[in-house]
């Protein structure tokens, strides 16, 4: 056996990050096969526990305590840690018998080493992490309850898909009227949960200006004083628009982040990056020459923001993880908005998920029906994204995909 699992690490030491998740796949799969039925029925019922004793664990600063000591502690030692932290005002644990510890080693989230003696290991590392820890609080407190009432919506609602925003999963699991998209930003410690596991999701991950070719596509494009490089819609903070501007310093062209006021209001001043008031669901401001009349009247808007009257055109006009969040009709009046705005030589780029036809990945098919419960959203397959793209009268030209798991990709499109 000892020689199996050392042959095992050696083949995970040595595989890249697909060979690392196939590896992965492979074992569970062998795992999977070894079941009596009755470990089946075991380890399915009982998925709520491990998550709930994540949180035990979070709650109690069991890992912190753990992971900040290289020897062993034991229960009674634990148990003042947790009454000396910051994190645990007032808590008073009986902990003299290890029931919970006991559990949480059991499901390999700690390591027992002796009688009511714990250690740390990976998993206790991680889960000492603050932003990890703040993604364990945002799937228990939050996405847990709409799991939880996902097959008794579907099935007064026949099991039709969810594509209303505002008729999902969420509305019957807090009893609100709101769409998703308003409802969670008004819900500060949820909201500030989500934000810390959104810092993590993809950390070490590669990025798509990993694989889009950038100079290539621009080519001989003459960006002039008044036309756009690279059109981050929807930006938020502007992290694209700095990472675009990081690894190309020197290409020329107009840097822009567009989002809604009440994003924008909080948006720091970013050197070389201009910030435009923009609603995808309107007509896209930056039009190229061709699009525009000789004299055209544009649009201003309200300081601080800047305006449109001097950027005529944009090479990219890119959209990140803002398609998946919408119904097929809404995503055709986004991208028609952007496809009379286009001069010949631009070209949308889509970063989004692009989940192959069969064989999706276990992460990404669960990411998909978790923004179908709570937001009436959909990741999409390759087919659906051609069948999306010719609605919108676009056509894909290319679609560079640069991460494993999730197909995290950019699609180029141009209209027909």
């Amino acid at each position: 056996m000892e020689a199996l699992i050392t042959q095992v690490q050696t083949l995970a030491s040595t595989a890249d990050e697909t060979g690392r998740k196939k590896l992965l796949d492979a074992l569970r799969d062998v795992q999977y096969s070894l079941e009596t039925p009755y470990d089946t029925l075991q380890r399915l019922s009982y998925l709520h526990l491990q998550i709930a004793g994540a949180r035990l664990g979070i709650d109690l600063t069991l890992f912190e305590a753990l992971a900040g000591n290289e020897n062993p502690l034991g229960v009674d030692e634990l148990a003042k840690n947790i009454q000396r932290s910051a994190r645990a005002p007032g808590r008073n644990p009986d902990l003299s018998q290890g029931r919970i510890l006991r559990y949480l080693a059991s499901i390999g989230m700690l390591k027992e080493t002796g009688k009511d003696e714990f250690t740390a290991n990976n998993i206790t590392r991680v889960l000492a992490n603050t932003n990890y820890q703040g993604g364990m609080h945002h799937y228990f407190d939050t996405v847990g309850p709409i799991f939880l009432e996902l097959p008794n919506y579907l099935a007064e609602t026949k099991y039709k898909n969810i594509t209303d925003n505002g008729k999902t999963v969420i509305q019957k699991a807090y009893n609100i009227d709101l769409p998703g998209f308003i409802w969670f930003p008004s819900q500060p410690k949820r909201f500030a949960y989500f934000q810390q596991v959104m810092t993590v999701q993809r950390a070490g991950a590669p990025d798509w200006l990993s694989v889009f070719p950038v100079e290539k596509e621009v080519g001989s494009w003459s960006a002039q004083p008044y036309k756009a490089l690279f059109v981050d819609i929807d930006g938020g903070f502007g992290h694209q628009c700095l990472a675009f501007r990081a690894k190309y310093p020197k290409l020329p062209g107009r840097m822009v982040l567009q989002d809604i006021p009440q994003t924008l209001e909080h948006v720091p001043p970013i050197e070389g990056v201009e910030v435009m008031v923009q609603n995808f669901f309107e007509p896209q401001a930056i039009k190229g020459e061709s699009k525009l009349p000789w004299n055209p009247r544009l649009v201003s808007f309200p300081s601080p923001y800047r305006s449109a009257d001097d950027i005529l055109g944009a090479k990219f006009y890119y959209l990140r993880n803002i398609l998946h969040d919408y119904p097929d009709d809404k995503c055709i009046a986004i991208l028609r908005n952007l496809a009379s705005a286009m001069d010949e030589d631009s070209r949308i780029l889509i970063d989004d998920m692009v989940l192959p036809n069969t064989g999706v990945h276990w992460q990404a098919a669960q990411l998909d029906l978790t923004m179908m419960a709570a937001l009436g959203s959909v990741e999409r397959t390759e087919e659906q994204w051609y069948a999306l793209m010719k609605s919108a009268k676009l056509r894909i030209l290319q679609i560079h995909t640069y991460t494993t798991s999730l197909q995290d990709s950019v699609i180029v499109a141009v209209p027909q």
